[in-house]
Order: structure tokens, then sequence, then C-alpha cells
């Protein structure tokens, strides 16, 4: 070999080891997140577009299973010092995260750390107040937060001779158009729900303006006890029981497990969050509108608003600077309008900053998707009271297992439903004081 060649052999190879180490000296990012499937995919894609927009950080999605898995492989990876710097939690996690002194970097600390744009006045009200201390300090990341809509088969809606433009608003109407649609054989089932704590009990609650418990739901304060007990409770539930037995209502499980009742056009109306959307036009070859939950027209104050699910990001302590700056540059692009806009479009989760929603607005979204605004109308339908803000409440992921494991015993007949919610008033509230008790 030349001397020549030599020389540009040597600095070919140079170049390539220089190239290497520019590559290696990427600041990683480690974010475990609950989103699987078609959500997973989606994740993905936000952080691969934040990995394109530059080229000092890079952001590892990992799904870590469903958010009771997640928050509680984080929490255990933090006591083994293995903690990931970014964890999606879900709302009901909130009084639990919050409870972790010194695991938690609060969000609006580490952007004002680091130098980043962040003003809580751009998010959507509902979201801010949820994740916020009582200073109105954001302490998460809002990223995929959501409420529950009413999903219904159009086709099934026409086949019954039903308007298909015109969804049920209350629960009359609700159960009237499920006996028009079984006797004409459109469907035989009227409609089902998903995650029925949250949609059945705790929104339920909040859209007719009447508690899930004292201290305005636990935002102010520990020492709160439940009141899903009261006559109205009582009432839905025991019509939810009616409606089962005569076959109007089927339930499907505990989250998400009752949508193939409405995807094979069993059911033909579907209830769950408005992120449910991604999952709905895959998996469905009908025509679905898309309307606000239904309520009961003599309660007074109804509808109210209903309340947020979904989760934020969490960030953890325990990283060097270098990389905690990487978290506040991943934060501040997920907060662009433009990113946003794509999320909220793509999923159906609520647009969580007001430029987004405009945003989809100047782009034509709402009006060439109908309906898709409905999630964002619902949660700001009428300004939040202390029963309709949200829940702040510890031990809520077991306390929700409570609520599922008492209405499956109203729905299989072991009890009534003023037994049922009566035990879980009761159960619930031992695992309050048992919160209380550990974080004293």
């Amino acid at each position: 070999m030349s001397f020549t060649r030599t020389i540009l052999a040597g600095t070919s190879a140079m170049a390539l080891m220089l190239a290497a180490g520019a590559a290696n000296a990427q600041v990683e990012v480690q974010f475990w997140h609950a989103m699987g499937g078609e959500l997973g995919e989606k994740t993905a894609a936000v952080a691969e577009g934040f990995n394109a927009s530059q080229s000092e950080y890079r952001v590892v999605p990992v799904y870590r299973g469903n958010y009771t898995e997640t928050m509680t492989g984080a929490i255990a990876a933090f006591r083994a010092r293995e903690q990931p710097h970014i964890v999606q939690v879900f709302e009901v996690g909130t009084a639990t995260m919050m409870a972790a002194q010194g695991a938690i970097y609060p969000v609006y600390q580490l952007m004002q750390d680091h130098g980043q744009n962040f003003d809580p006045s751009e998010y959507l009200p509902s979201v801010v107040g949820y994740y916020a201390d009582p200073e109105g300090n954001m302490l998460s990341m809002p990223f995929n937060s959501s409420t529950p809509v009413m999903y219904y088969n159009k086709d099934v809606f026409e086949a019954a001779g039903l308007d298909p433009e015109t969804a049920p608003q209350t629960w009359d109407e609700v159960v009237a158009a499920s006996r028009a649609i079984i006797e004409s054989g459109a469907a035989t089932c009227g409609f089902t729900t998903g995650w029925q704590s949250w949609v059945q009990i705790e929104n339920f609650s909040a859209y007719h303006n009447v508690p899930l418990a004292t201290l305005d739901n636990g935002f102010n304060g520990l020492g709160t006890e439940f009141a899903f007990n009261s006559d109205l409770h009582v009432r839905h539930i025991s019509n939810m029981k009616d409606w089962a037995d005569e076959g109007v209502f089927k339930y499907g499980g505990r989250q998400s497990d009752s949508a193939p009742l409405f995807y094979s056009g069993e059911c033909a109306i579907y209830m769950n969050s408005s992120a449910a959307q991604a999952g709905v036009n895959a998996n469905t070859d009908f025509e679905v509108g898309v309307a606000m939950l239904p309520y009961y027209d003599d309660v007074q104050g109804a509808p109210q608003n209903s309340i947020i699910g979904g989760a934020t990001l969490w960030v953890l302590q325990g990283h060097e600077a270098e990389e905690y700056a990487g978290v506040a540059a991943f934060f501040e692009y997920l907060s662009q309008p433009e990113v946003q806009a794509s999320w909220h479009q793509d999923t159906g989760y609520l647009p969580i900053t007001q430029a987004a929603f405009e945003l989809s607005q100047e782009q034509g979204f709402y009006a060439q998707n109908p309906g898709t605004d409905v999630s964002v109308r619902q949660m700001t339908l009428n300004e939040p009271t202390g029963n309709s803000r949200g829940l702040r409440l510890g031990n809520f992921v077991q306390i929700r297992d409570v609520i599922n494991e008492e209405l499956e015993l109203v729905w299989s007949g072991q009890k009534t439903p003023k037994e049922a919610l009566d035990t879980a008033v009761e159960r619930g509230n031992a695992l309050l004081r048992q919160f209380e008790a550990d974080n004293s």
C-alpha cells in the first residue's frame, strides 16, 4: 500500500471513529410508558420525531405493561436505583406520586432549571388543575389526557330506523334506542362500557355534579371519605343491573375488554375513553358516531363536565444534570402545537394546549371528522366545581379494584347495588386511612 493510500485509509478510519464517538456522545433518556398496540406505535413515533429534530439527545421509549404495571415497576426500579428518567403514570396515581417526596423532580422546577419555556397558562385549565400543587405549580408533564365519550354504530342505528345523526343524550334515550335496536334485530345488545369505575362511577359523579368523595374529592387534603353510595349512585347501578338482566347492557370487563362487543357490531353503543378512537378506527368497518356521555335529565345541574383520565409524565430523581437537560428538551418538544395537534388527531387524546386545539380547528380537522371535538367540548362544558375538577385520592389503584369487584358482584346477582356500593365505600375508606398512615 502506498504512503498516500495509507494516510487516506488512516484518515477514513479516524473519521469513522470520530463519527462513532459523536453518535455515542448522544445523551440517552429512558422513557417508560404503558401505551400498547396502535398507541404504542404512535408514542414511538413521537420519540422518533424528537430524536430526528436534534442530535444531542436520544429518547428511548420502553413499553412496560399496563398503567399499574408501569407505575409499580418504576417504583421498584427507583428503590433498586435503576429508575428511568421519565415514567408515564395514570391520573389515579397522582396522589401516590405526589407523596413520593424525594423521588420526584417536579416538572415546573425541571423546566426552570434548564431554561426551557413552560407556561402552565397555555394548557387546558382542566389539565393544569389536575396535576398542579396548591400553588398552581405543575408537578408532571401532560401527555395523554383523555375523557370518556360515547361511540355509537351509525349503521345499526339506521338499520333500526333511528336517525344515525342524532345520538342519545340522556340515559332514557340510550335505553329507548337500545330497545329499538334489539327489537329490530340490528344488534343483540344496546350498550357496553369500558373502565366501568372510571366511566360509570367517577365520571358519572362529576357529570352529575355530585361528590365521589368529601373534601372536593381529596383536593383539599387527607381525611376524605367516599360518597359514591348516594341515592343517585344506587339508582344508576340499580338501573344498569336491570338493563343487564334485560339484555340492554352487557358487561365486558374492567378495562377496555368490552371493545370487541362494539367492534363486532354486537353492541350498538360503547362508552370509553376518547383515546379509544385509534382502536375504534382500526377495528371497525362501519360508520361510527361520537357523542357526549348520557345523563339523567332530572338531576339538577347535569350535565356538568367530565373529568380527565389518561396519564402524565413524571420525572424521577437520581440522574445527571445533562440527562435532565434532555428530558426538559423533550418536554418542550412535546408542547409544540404541531406535535400536540398531531398526537390529538391521531389518537383521540385531548389537545392539552389551547394552541393545539386552535391549530386543529384551523387545519379543518374537526370539520372533516365530526365528533372528534366532543372530548374538548364535554370537558369544558361548564366551569369545574369541587365535584368535577377531578380526584386526588391515595391508593386509588387498589380502590378501583375494590369498586370493580363489588360491581361484578352486582352484575352476577350476588349483591344488591346498595350492598355493593356501601361495601365499596367502606373498603375504599379503609384504603384511604392506610394511605394516610403510610404517608404521615
